[in-house]
């Protein structure tokens, strides 16, 4: 059983990772979908802004209007390459701050509600003519970049779209009083790129419910395999607890019924009947194994009552004699053993309220515990102590209980050590009885103890 809870235990591990493994790469695969759903969104979103926009219209037939006399010089030899490319540098620079201001604006107009920064970026400017093609600058071939808008780094860039202008054109110049004309195929190649600030939380905000509700059900399904898990583990706890029962109350029956049997065979023989005192010894024998086995059948039935169910009757009681008393009673009861019993009384409150029956009951367990588990020489500290509660703690010098164990000492049928091995009689009761008798007290009983190093119960009754 123990190897088959194992298995599922380990299977359980690794469905719950490959059910990781998947539900990542679910969402995953979902954020780039968003991601891809809202870069795709908010391109379509700016891409006519330029079109429909009066103010950046009127700027853009600027820039392109001087762009075209600075070409028109050109072509007439009245300026050289790279001043075609500085004059637009510096016309693209005299209109940038305005072009950003008007493109702000029609992004609230346009209820973009996200903070997003735009740019034209320039790749490449081509004349065409009849001759050879003129290539005045490529992005590719030099350090300079000519952006028209905001400044954004290449990390950060999306890109929105690649827009070519084509015209063609054709001017007249009077040069040393002649008039001459130009003609040219002019192609402007501009990139556009976007930076969106924070679109990774805009993303995951617009994933946040779907993440949510994995996490949700991913919680509810390791919480359902945890509890089917411990139900097992409690279940095979259950039922080891009923076998070690049975086993330790049929040892525990065995020996008054074979008693009995052979008491009431005795008693069947001629040779008996006719010794009177022989008679009177079985009979008292029989009497004897009787009471032992009503008092292993009420220790069944009242030992095994939760704390709900006891009814306390309280009243008004000395500590310090109480407590003597108790310990004077269990020396009583001891005479076949040696027993030694040290006795320490701190006591600052001496009345508390309680039922004698039932803490004596408690008390009287864990004192047999003591002498039970205990060797030839036993020694016993009982101290009490009433700073804030009653405390009680009785120490033995026994053989100790494992930590293992120490967790299930107030199990009800719970027997410390080896289960297999009955050198100590019990059922598993007196421990669990006594916990149960401390709770309906109001009170709490902890347990200090190491192998082989004896056991410390600490009971705590509080005074209200």
């Amino acid at each position: 059983m123990k190897r088959k809870i194992n298995l599922l235990i380990i299977a359980s591990i690794i469905g719950l990772i490959a059910l990781s493994i998947i539900q990542g790469y679910l969402i995953n695969n979902t954020y780039k979908l968003k991601k891809k759903a809202f870069i795709t969104e908010t391109r379509r979103s700016i891409s006519q802004i330029d079109d429909f926009s009066p103010a950046l219209d009127s700027l853009a037939d600027f820039w392109q209007e001087n762009f075209i006399n600075t070409i028109v010089d050109y072509k007439f030899g009245l300026v050289e390459r790279g001043d075609v490319v500085k004059g637009l540098e510096l016309v693209i620079d005299s209109i940038n701050d305005t072009y950003r201001v008007e493109y702000q604006k029609e992004l609230v107009k346009n209820n973009i509600p996200y903070g997003i920064k735009f740019h034209k970026k320039v790749k490449a400017i081509i004349l065409l003519d009849s001759i050879q093609n003129d290539t005045i600058f490529d992005v590719e071939k030099t350090n300079n970049r000519i952006v028209l808008g905001d400044p954004i780094p290449e990390d950060n860039a999306l890109g929105v779209s690649t827009t070519l202008w084509q015209t063609d054109h054709t001017s007249n110049r009077i040069i040393n009083g002649e008039d001459k004309e130009v003609f040219f195929y002019l192609m402007f190649q501009t990139q556009d790129k976007m930076d969106i600030a924070g679109w990774k939380k805009i993303v995951f905000k617009q994933m946040l419910g779907l993440l949510l509700l994995s996490l949700l059900i991913f919680s509810v399904v390791i919480g359902l395999l945890y509890y089917s898990i411990k139900s097992l583990i409690m279940q095979k706890k259950i039922a080891d607890i009923k076998t070690d029962f049975v086993n330790n109350i049929t040892h525990e029956l065995k020996t008054p019924l074979a008693t009995l049997t052979l008491a009431t065979k005795m008693l069947n023989k001629d040779e008996v009947k006719q010794q009177p005192q022989l008679v009177d010894n079985t009979i008292n024998t029989i009497d004897r194994q009787n009471k032992r086995l009503q008092k292993l059948i009420d220790q069944v039935l009242n030992n095994s009552l939760g704390y709900q169910e006891i009814q306390l009757k309280k009243e008004s009681v000395n500590i310090e004699d109480y407590i003597n008393t108790v310990l004077d009673d269990f020396m009583l009861s001891m005479k076949t053993k040696d027993v030694k019993l040290n006795r320490n009384f701190s006591i600052t409150r001496k009345i508390i309220n309680l039922d004698k029956f039932f803490t004596t009951t408690a008390l009287f367990n864990i004192l047999e515990n003591a002498v039970k588990y205990s060797g030839d020489n036993i020694e016993i500290d009982c101290n009490v102590e009433t700073s804030n509660a009653l405390t009680i703690s009785i120490k033995d010098n026994g053989i100790g209980i494992s930590e293992k164990d120490k967790k299930q000492v107030f199990d009800k049928f719970f027997r410390a050590g080896n289960k297999e091995i009955h050198d100590v009689k019990g059922l598993g009761l007196g421990l669990y009885y006594t916990s149960q008798i401390i709770k309906a007290h109001n009170g709490t009983i902890a347990v200090e103890s190491k192998d082989s190093k004896g056991t410390t119960f600490i009971l705590t009754i509080p005074f209200n």
